[in-house]
């Protein structure tokens, strides 16, 4: 399988590119009243309105990093934008590279360890579909 990896703050997560719809840069996103904290707000992506959602709140991760990419993904013909604070590469794996977490996190599928660093592997389709 292919992953992407971005960053988060001083960390590296991954989700698999099947999902992945593309990569663009940071976009004007109109704010929406009464949205949850990590739904930053709404943007048009030629031509469709696709939730943005901030990851960083999502996952209680400080703020740290510049903001620059937003990661574009479509689960059950739902597309939403990840903002990142930056994409690092697209990667082949293995599914034997993928070492299971013992924690009961529904948004975490394992971690790969690279030997250089460690990768959280994120299952998209909760990020999305919750």
């Amino acid at each position: 399988m292919q992953i992407v990896i971005f960053t988060l703050g001083n960390e590296r997560y991954a989700l698999e590119t099947d999902i992945v719809h593309g990569i663009e840069k940071m976009m004007g996103i109109t704010k929406v009243p009464t949205a949850p904290y990590y739904v930053k707000g709404l943007a048009n992506l030629r031509g469709s309105i696709i939730t943005i959602i901030d990851l960083k709140a999502f996952m209680n991760i400080e703020e740290q990093g510049q903001e620059e990419n937003i990661i574009v993904v479509e689960i059950d013909d739902e597309k939403a934008g990840f903002i990142v604070d930056g994409v690092e590469e697209v990667v082949e794996i293995s599914d034997d590279m993928i070492e299971n977490v013992d924690n009961d996190n529904e948004y975490v599928k394992g971690v790969i360890n690279f030997n250089e660093y460690i990768v959280t592997l994120l299952k998209g389709e909760t990020l999305v579909l919750r």
